[in-house]
């Protein structure tokens, strides 16, 4: 699953990545119908992008500013960086975390003018756990819908993951990152800068 070669795989990657920042207010997702509003906003952003219809690099610095507005960015960077996360230092953390940000906006910004035309919305929502899980569809024109469920922590009232038709997306991005650190031998340093210019 390192690399996304469908169109399915693209559109979860876009998706995914709008998942990579916080939500600056939002400290609780104390109900299933907040959780389900911060998904709605999410969707709402992405579809905008979408249809915009704006060259790459436009679609690109805007999929980074839905990154500030949506998702629970530290610990999906601590997540993602997985056991090595724990020999990180501060400063290497926080490189890591924006690096990291920008990298996925790159790796799936790109994707953006594939779905012109496509369209996801919001079909509900269920209590998971310590999470709220928001089920959507996506509409591709000219293909079968399928479903794309984005979790919300119940205590952060952020978005933390994804699954697009069970593949999980945060898992995906970890194996991605240690194959990044396994070919710098677990260099951290190295493997940040590596990321800058990834994507």
């Amino acid at each position: 699953m390192r690399h996304f070669t469908s169109r399915r795989g693209f559109l979860a990657g876009a998706l995914s990545a709008t998942a990579l920042a916080g939500l600056p207010g939002v400290t609780s997702a104390a109900s299933a119908a907040q959780a389900e509003k911060l998904v709605q906003g999410l969707v709402d952003d992405v579809n905008a992008v979408i249809a915009s219809g704006a060259p790459e690099s436009a679609m690109i610095a805007e999929f980074e500013r839905i990154f500030v507005r949506y998702g629970d960015m530290p610990y999906i960077a601590a997540y993602v960086m997985g056991a090595d996360g724990r020999r990180a230092t501060p400063a290497q953390k926080k490189a890591f975390t924006a690096a990291f940000q920008a990298y996925a906006a790159r790796k799936y910004g790109k994707q953006f003018r594939k779905f012109i035309g496509s369209a996801i919305t919001v079909s509900g929502t269920q209590k998971v756990k310590n999470a709220y899980q928001v089920a959507t569809v996506a509409k591709l024109r000219g293909q079968s819908p399928f479903e794309v469920s984005f979790f919300v922590g119940e205590k952060s009232g952020r978005f933390y993951n994804m699954y697009v038709e069970g593949v999980n997306m945060l898992l995906t991005e970890r194996t991605e990152i240690g194959a990044m650190l396994d070919r710098r031998r677990g260099d951290i340093d190295a493997m940040i800068d590596d990321l800058r210019q990834a994507g």
